[in-house]
């Protein structure tokens, strides 16, 4: 069976685990060549392995998202080996730290924002500037649930996730015409290393969070990377601009 993204080449932020690890490896699967980047050396030069085995080539890439010139980089390496850039996972993130809006430390707040928005907007600068010259390509970036809605403690987080609809909504509008789709996927509640921290890895807490979900349990790593794949494709074609909850009904 012929794989659908042969000779296509996909990036993804963020890939040394997690979401970004399972989007890299869902690429690999339907046949792209995949970029990993990330400031987790081992884990994404682990992912690439992962990749390989997957009967596929890719590279890894040491990239702070936060810095333009690392970003800029990263896209010209990812054109200097692959030739071009098809589809962008924008998923790099961080959590920050659990406190009040009058307890929020300025310098968590600053990193949080870098990272999370800056962050997303500096790859999309840099993706978008190749897409254009390629004649298109399709983008997907990582909000949240928490980029629809409020939650207490998590103020940069929820600020840089409300961000991300923003922009991913004002970039498809831009270049709707260019052949370019730009959306957001927004996990739930996904069983990830990022969930482990903040539940201190304490069953009892971690079981709350699946109760809490209206499907009954948490959502995997490989469910949300299915949804980047997907917006990524051809059956896709349609969509630009949205934000699609992955979230096992939560904002129902």
């Amino acid at each position: 069976m012929e794989l659908p993204f042969i000779g296509k080449v996909a990036l993804v932020t963020g890939a040394a685990s997690g979401i970004g690890r399972a989007s890299a490896l869902a690429f690999a699967r339907e046949g792209a060549k995949v970029v990993v980047a990330d400031v987790n050396v081992a884990g994404g030069e682990e992912t690439v392995a992962l990749c390989r085995a997957a009967n596929t080539d890719a590279i890894f890439v040491r990239c702070d998202v936060s810095q333009s010139n690392e970003v800029e980089q990263l896209i010209a390496q990812a054109v200097d080996t692959f030739g071009r850039i098809d589809f962008a996972h924008n998923n790099a993130g961080i959590e920050g730290v659990q406190a009040t809006l009058v307890d929020y430390p300025e310098e968590v707040w600053d990193r949080v924002i870098d990272i999370n928005l800056k962050g997303v907007w500096l790859c999309m600068k840099y993706e978008i500037r190749q897409m254009l010259q390629q004649g298109g390509g399709a983008i997907v970036n990582t909000s949240s649930v928490a980029g629809l809605s409020g939650s207490r403690g998590v103020l940069a987080y929820v600020a840089s996730k409300h961000g991300i609809v923003g922009i991913t909504k004002a970039a498809a509008l831009e270049y709707a015409r260019s052949g370019i789709r730009v959306n957001a996927i927004c996990p739930g509640t996904i069983h990830t290393a990022m969930i482990d921290r903040f539940t201190q890895g304490d069953p009892e807490v971690l079981a709350q969070f699946a109760e809490s979900e209206p499907i009954g349990r948490l959502g995997s790593p490989e469910e949300v990377a299915n949804s980047v794949v997907w917006l990524c494709s051809e059956k896709a074609s349609f969509i630009t601009g949205a934000t699609l909850p992955v979230d096992g009904g939560r904002l129902a």
